[in-house]
């Protein structure tokens, strides 16, 4: 033990002794925050297309934060969905399969709840081939090999704007595909 210094008493009391470092115990390490889980797509694109471009997500409270930034694109509104395998060998013959649809909603746009998981609406491409999109989806999560996951599915843009028509909104053919891997 080390020394230990003296408060000041009252005239007749006897000194308490005063904590320090020697002889105060270490506080308790905080605990550490929990890892929030994230994800990334790199977009592949059908000949012709010149598309550049990537998809962020991270799991937060509220559900899968998507962000898609794409540059050298064709203008307009073009249908951005997650698609049901993380196989983009053939953008064209939809190697990627379907829309990711789990809870078997029809399709739709967003706001509605009730739709596909992978229905991520529109991304708008500005005159200058860039374009943003970011979305929460609620149900949805990181975790490789829940029902519910967006990890090792495909994101999707399609050729066209998704109008929200059934079966899959009219979106056209695939023009740029990613496989969504785990960061």
């Amino acid at each position: 033990r080390g020394p230990t210094k003296e408060a000041p008493t009252g005239a007749g009391e006897t000194p308490a002794p005063i904590p320090t470092a020697a002889t105060e115990p270490a506080p308790p390490a905080p605990a550490k925050a929990p890892k929030r889980l994230a994800a990334e797509a790199e977009f592949r694109t059908v000949t012709g297309i010149d598309l550049e471009g990537e998809a962020h997500f991270e799991e937060t409270p509220e559900g899968v934060r998507v962000v898609v930034d794409v540059e050298k694109a064709p203008p307009g509104k073009r249908g951005v969905h997650i698609h049901r395998f993380g196989d983009c060998s053939d953008i064209a013959g939809q190697s990627m399969g379907s829309h990711f649809a789990p809870r078997k909603h029809p399709h739709g746009l967003p706001p509605q709840t009730e739709r596909h998981l992978g229905d991520l609406g529109n991304i708008e491409i500005g005159k200058d081939g860039t374009g943003r999109l970011e979305i929460v989806i609620p149900e949805a999560n990181l975790r490789p090999g829940d029902t519910l996951s967006f990890v090792n599915r495909a994101i999707v843009i399609h050729q066209g704007e998704d109008k929200g028509t059934q079966p899959s909104g009219g979106s056209g053919k695939p023009i740029a595909c990613g496989v969504i891997r785990p960061d």
